[in-house]
């Protein structure tokens, strides 16, 4: 877990307090204080992308960019990281930029969507006014049903 205040400390120098203070708050944080004594490599991949997202915050970041952050994990960690990250970006004030390929995870956890196409922006804004049965038709190429269940939105994919 130190690991993400490497790029801070001094040669030849071991952790200052303000090192161990962000480790421990980026632990804490990310809810992986229980895995500091297990190697990465034996950790679900929930659990890994939580202490990935703990190196990161160990530096005191602002911004934090993920890309693709729920990709490989089941659906009970992908809702758990993306929760996360909404609690970094609303708790902590930290600005979070990530791609999301589910266009359901991306509509209920972005404040804006920028879809993009061939590398040019095609769709920007607040998800319920971007997304759309058209939108997604400019994005995708093909016809879905974008339906709202709940006052909530929701591109049906199937």
């Amino acid at each position: 877990m130190g690991f993400g205040r490497t790029p801070h400390m001094k040669f030849f120098s071991g952790y200052q307090d303000e090192d161990r203070k962000l480790i421990e708050w980026a632990m804490e944080v990310t809810n992986i204080s229980k895995y500091c004594d297990k190697e990465v490599a034996k950790l679900s991949g929930g659990q890994r992308q939580r202490v990935w997202i703990a190196m990161a915050l160990a530096q005191n970041t602002k911004i934090l960019f993920l890309d693709e952050p729920t990709t490989y994990l089941d659906i009970r960690y992908q809702i758990e990281i993306l929760k996360l990250v909404r609690k970094l970006n609303r708790e902590y004030g930290i600005t979070i930029v990530m791609v999301l390929h589910d266009i359901n995870q991306a509509i209920h956890f972005s404040d804006r969507i920028i879809g993009l196409l061939g590398g040019k922006v095609v769709v920007e804004g607040n998800p319920e006014e971007a997304i759309s049965a058209e939108s997604i038709q400019n994005l995708y190429g093909i016809e879905l049903g974008v339906t709202e269940i709940d006052g909530k939105k929701f591109v049906l994919t199937v």
